[in-house]
């Protein structure tokens, strides 16, 4: 079963959110949770928080173990830009673009089967 979370309207750039990401997707939820605080980027904590609400959803509306689940894809896709300009030199300005980011994340349970082998002679 997949459990999905979506984080919308994250003022950072998805290029940023991205060097984050990159580096749990695949993982148990209780190892990307671990390791992250270690990661010195700001995206760490919209990404940290989005995947506590996602466990926490599977947990509580699926009831389904935190142990068993494991990230099977996270992104973080552009939203919108707010466009603004800065003054420059002989009356010019120049634009930036200040970005946003959508992260979306997909949980699913890793059920390990335990058969007992047995030997037929």
């Amino acid at each position: 079963m997949e459990i999905k979370a979506k984080a919308k309207f994250i003022r950072m750039s998805p290029r940023k959110i991205k060097l984050v990401i990159d580096l749990i997707r695949g993982k148990k939820v209780a190892d990307a949770l671990a390791g992250l605080p270690y990661v010195r980027k700001d995206a760490v904590m919209p990404v940290m928080k989005l995947i506590e609400s996602a466990a926490t959803n599977a947990e509580h509306n699926f009831k389904l173990k935190r142990e068993n689940l494991y990230i099977k894809s996270i992104t973080a896709d552009g939203g919108p830009a707010l466009k603004r300009w800065m003054p420059r030199a002989m009356g010019r300005a120049t634009p930036i673009r200040k970005r946003s980011s959508h992260i979306t994340v997909v949980l699913e349970e890793k059920i390990t089967n335990q058969k007992s082998k047995s030997k037929n002679f």
